[in-house]
């Protein structure tokens, strides 16, 4: 890569690691080229040179947040084998991102999607993440016959919205009020919906 590519490179990633602590930190209300440019050391002139909007920018920040989540969720895993354990690990660990980063949360399940670039990809991005982030465990559970391929929608769907319902309330109305009580209720939401659609070990005759 020449010179001036590293430097475009560089500089781009300024205003995106600015954009991204504004984010995590105050939320997209405060995301302006002016309080981004201030952050990243430049002028917000400067920013129009690398992304063709403040919404482009914050598409940039999404698709990198989802790699935060990813790798947040590895971390809290290692050591793991696939299937259902490991799913409700992977569960809890995502809620506890958002929990840690609630300005990150709201960026995906509460502002319109019109306060980001490419709108279409930024819905695909988000609302399949939950499916991406698990699914070797899922491929494990259908192979195995603990999870039949004809339901794995509807399981999916179900840990989706609670997840995300769950979140809502507890970030924004601060139900249940302590943090124990949260993961507690959450773990088992969870814990019904993944007895509902498995198959115990000794009815499976694999």
């Amino acid at each position: 890569m020449v010179r001036k590519e590293i430097k475009e490179q560089r500089v781009k990633g300024y205003f995106i690691q600015a954009a991204k602590e504004i984010l995590k930190g105050e939320g997209l209300v405060c995301v302006s080229t002016r309080n981004v440019a201030d952050r990243a050391g430049y002028s917000y002139a400067t920013l129009y040179n690398y992304f063709k909007d403040i919404k482009d920018l914050v598409f940039e920040c999404a698709k990198e947040f989802i790699d935060e989540v990813r790798d947040f969720v590895k971390n809290e895993t290692v050591g793991l084998t696939a299937g259902i354990e490991r799913i409700q690990v992977k569960l809890k660990a995502y809620l506890n991102y958002f929990i840690q980063y609630p300005g990150i949360f709201e960026l995906f399940f509460l502002e319109r999607v019109s306060s980001m670039g490419n709108n279409q990809k930024t819905v695909e991005l988000i609302y399949t993440f939950l499916d991406k982030l698990c699914a070797d465990d899922w491929n494990y559970c259908i192979e195995h016959g603990i999870v039949r391929a004809d339901q794995l929608e509807f399981v999916s769907d179900h840990i989706r919205f609670i997840s995300a319902g769950l979140l809502l309330f507890y970030i924004n109305r601060r139900h249940p009020q302590e943090y124990g009580e949260f993961i507690s209720l959450a773990q088992a939401r969870i814990k019904e919906i993944l007895d509902r659609y498995t198959i115990s070990r000794e009815d499976n005759p694999r």
